[in-house]
């Protein structure tokens, strides 16, 4: 729904040079995303040699950061308007991600998107995180629907909608990090004014 990319590059950028270290690349940014901050730091940390004892007060440095770094992030093309048609039709929205909560809410608050959302499972609102269904059933409990839909852009995002046993709508333009073939999905899209007819099958 959102590309963070460049926040959280300039997030660990900051950090590594401030050590000595060198920047990771926006490629490689995009390949650490997907299990939540604290992995998002430790493979920063592995790819530039930081010591591993080091890693827990990176992890508490970036974590602190996170929580107003939204300046460069913004929704992909046609997210709003996707969220508006969807909510006129009453549909109930809800966001299950690895993201910590407060850093979600945040970038949610700034981007004014909050407000689309009736449900809202971060990455610490669980003892466990996606890929674990739980995070999906804990959204679901808030909503109260009778059909569920997932709507995600990696594989960590399949593989809970498999173990949740439902529908995933695969946005390709995200952070997949192997082809589109390779994950398992319901149908794919690439741009989200797709969204509406997809949703609209189920």
């Amino acid at each position: 729904m959102i590309d963070s990319a460049p926040d959280l590059q300039k997030i660990a950028n900051d950090l590594l040079q401030a050590d000595g270290y060198a920047p990771i690349s926006v490629a490689e940014t995009r390949s650490f995303i997907g299990n939540g901050a604290s992995v998002f730091v430790e493979k920063m940390c592995g790819a530039r040699g930081v010591p591993k004892n080091s890693e827990p007060q990176y992890i508490d440095a970036f974590l602190k950061a996170y929580q107003s770094a939204f300046d460069l992030t913004d929704p992909y093309p046609g997210v709003r308007s996707a969220l508006e048609k969807l909510k006129a039709q009453n549909h109930k929205l809800g966001i299950c991600t690895n993201k910590p909560i407060g850093p979600c809410r945040a970038v949610l608050s700034h981007l004014k998107l909050i407000e689309f959302f009736d449900a809202i499972i971060g990455g610490d609102s669980l003892p466990v995180r996606k890929p674990d269904p739980a995070t999906l059933f804990a959204a679901f409990d808030i909503l109260q629907g009778d059909v569920f839909v997932y709507v995600g852009d990696s594989e960590v995002d399949a593989e809970t909608a498999q173990r949740a046993k439902i529908p995933f709508l695969l946005f390709t333009e995200g952070y997949r990090k192997t082809s589109v073939d390779q994950i398992p999905h319901t149908a794919p899209f690439a741009h989200f004014r797709e969204l509406e007819g997809l949703i609209a099958q189920f």
